[in-house]
């Protein structure tokens, strides 16, 4: 198993546990996993689930979409800088 391999189901280990540490279906937990997608993602729900302790699960969904629309608008922004920064070059250096 790779490095990646082992943070990856490390983070979904921890999110899935404080799912149910709160009362909430393991399977609620996974959809979670499966819609975040990423450890760095699934850390932040895990932070999320520790010092917040929703009581309802609609809370839950609602922080992963949270998460999910930063995740989002960050890669748009990185995509827009990254063209801007194409077109500028080409600006710069012409069409050759």
């Amino acid at each position: 198993m790779t490095t990646d391999q082992k943070m990856w189901n490390s983070a979904k280990n921890e999110l899935v546990k404080a799912v149910t540490d709160l009362g909430f279906p393991e399977e609620l937990g996974n959809e979670i996993v499966k819609n975040l997608g990423s450890p760095k993602a699934m850390q932040r729900m895990t932070s999320y689930l520790s010092y917040v302790k929703p009581k309802k699960a609609e809370l839950i969904v609602d922080e992963m979409l949270a998460i999910r629309s930063e995740i989002e608008a960050w890669r748009e922004k990185k995509a827009s800088e990254e063209a801007n920064a194409a077109y500028n070059e080409m600006l710069y250096h012409g069409f050759n």
